[in-house]
């Protein structure tokens, strides 16, 4: 089983650069991390993962493909060659279901949630038929949105009174099973939405928001405080005290964001990786080890998650360079992680607006195009490239789905407004990157059971914004 206090990573597959999966099984052996979590079951990946000793958690993210028990048994006989070899452990059908703000905007996500209850269901008997019962356990990643509002100490939260009929549900299944209850922390966004001390968001301390709870309780950090508020939820719906509480996504951007670059990311995991490793606990479980896993091995810049951050989770660049020091053993140690092997930059060449303003409408449709096709969400506030002029705002964009398209040519026409340079643009914090040699693109672009979020939202509105914002 897996060993309780691990510290894992998050492999998301959202990028044309690609690593392909024997350079990142390569990365995770030489870094020690124990145990990773992919979002899908592609039969290349699983291979690269067998006889490595990693546990492995796996992701269904299409509840059609498991939506009954004829079909979830379909899943596990074609992924059964696997299961034993590749050391799965887990796997999570969907991600994050419920989403408070999709909630409101489009209207009620229960029947959604409630087919995904169904195919962890169907999932879990079909591995426990074939004889995977006490090895492998189904569970749904989960938010801190499927808490009530407004929290001021953990021992207020609980889970919300229209989710409570699911959730209940949910949870007599998984300790039915031994299964755990997984939470996606957000801990840069919590912060923010409420309004709190930034610094409430480090492990470090030196924050000015103190939270105190019942039993003498001392909260400093978002971490420990949104880990037992799901805990105190959790009592409060009767679920076994043992019930084992996963934190299946945590970490911090490195741009499209206030406060998001590779300095505060590195704060953020220097104090916490230490405290996870240390299985010290939370006040509210104090020495229970925290199973915990590191959002993400790398950018992903192809996301529609619609956050301009949600694309920069990434410890390590797409070349596989780490952005920032972090030790990933969690013993913190003052190190750079370390790197991929074997990986080629293309040459230094960027593609750059030739600065003919003529006709501003055709500047605004091919940069439209470019955003449309690659990221520019470096350029949001408070991202690395916000501070732009017009002219490096449209290279920038150009520039993107010029390396997006592996420095093909016909990727910097842009109806000749583009021009391939091999003088670098960058400038200041803003660095106009130069891609790596494209790499292996298995299954790139076809439909399978776990490249794509759940409900992802179009980057269109962001191509609507810079061009808003962008001004002569």
């Amino acid at each position: 089983m897996i060993a309780n206090g691990a510290i894992g990573l998050n492999w998301g597959r959202q990028n044309a650069q690609r690593l392909i999966p024997s350079t990142v099984v390569d990365m995770l052996l030489q870094n020690g991390v124990p145990q990773a979590r992919i979002y899908t079951s592609q039969d290349d990946i699983l291979k690269a993962f067998c006889g490595t000793g990693i546990n492995l958690t796996v992701s269904i993210l299409y509840t059609n493909l498991v939506s009954n028990n004829t079909s979830a048994q379909a899943w596990v006989q074609k992924n059964i060659q696997y299961l034993g070899p590749a050391n799965i452990r887990r796997v999570y059908i969907g991600n994050y279901v419920y989403n408070k703000q999709l909630q409101e905007s489009n209207g009620s996500l229960i029947p959604l949630f409630w087919d995904h209850i169904k195919a962890l269901k169907a999932v879990q008997v079909a591995l426990n038929e074939f004889g995977y019962a006490d090895h492998i356990k189904v569970s749904l990643p989960l938010s801190h949105d499927v808490l009530k509002d407004n929290i001021a100490r953990p021992s207020d939260a609980e889970f919300r009174g229209e989710l409570k009929p699911l959730i209940n549900d949910t949870l007599r299944h998984l300790a039915d099973n031994g299964a755990p209850f997984v939470l996606q922390m957000f801990p840069i966004l919590y912060v923010a939405t409420n309004k709190l001390d930034p610094d409430f968001a480090f492990v470090g301390g030196g924050s000015r928001h103190v939270v105190r709870d019942v039993g003498g309780a001392v909260y400093t950090n978002v971490f420990e405080f949104m880990y037992d508020s799901v805990v105190w939820a959790l009592e409060k719906a009767g679920a076994p005290a043992n019930m084992e509480v996963v934190v299946g996504h945590v970490g911090w951007p490195t741009d499209g964001y206030p406060g998001a670059n590779a300095s505060t990311a590195e704060r953020f995991f220097k104090d916490l990786l230490p405290l996870v490793a240390s299985d010290k606990g939370t006040p509210k479980r104090p020495g229970r080890p925290i199973d915990t896993y590191l959002h993400a091995l790398t950018d992903e810049p192809k996301n529609s998650d619609g956050q301009p951050f949600a694309r920069h989770w990434g410890i390590f660049r797409s070349n596989g360079e780490p952005k920032f020091k972090i030790d990933l053993s969690g013993q913190g140690r003052d190190i750079f992680p370390a790197r991929a092997r074997g990986i080629q930059r293309m040459p230094a060449r960027w593609c750059v607006f030739t600065d003919n303003k003529t006709n501003l409408s055709k500047v605004y449709e091919q940069v439209a195009k470019a955003c449309g096709g690659a990221d520019c969400t470096a350029t949001a506030p408070g991202g690395s490239c916000s501070e732009l002029n017009f002219y490096q705002n449209v290279s920038y964009a150009f520039n993107m789905f010029f390396q997006s398209r592996f420095q093909d040519e016909r990727g910097c026409w842009f109806e000749g407004l583009g021009n391939v340079t091999d003088v670098n643009p960058s400038t200041g914090t803003c660095v106009f990157p130069v891609e790596v040699v494209r790499g292996e693109q298995i299954n790139f672009g076809q439909h399978s059971d776990g490249e794509r979020l759940h409900h992802e939202m179009p980057m269109l509105f962001f191509v609507l914004l810079i061009s808003i914002h962008w001004v002569l």
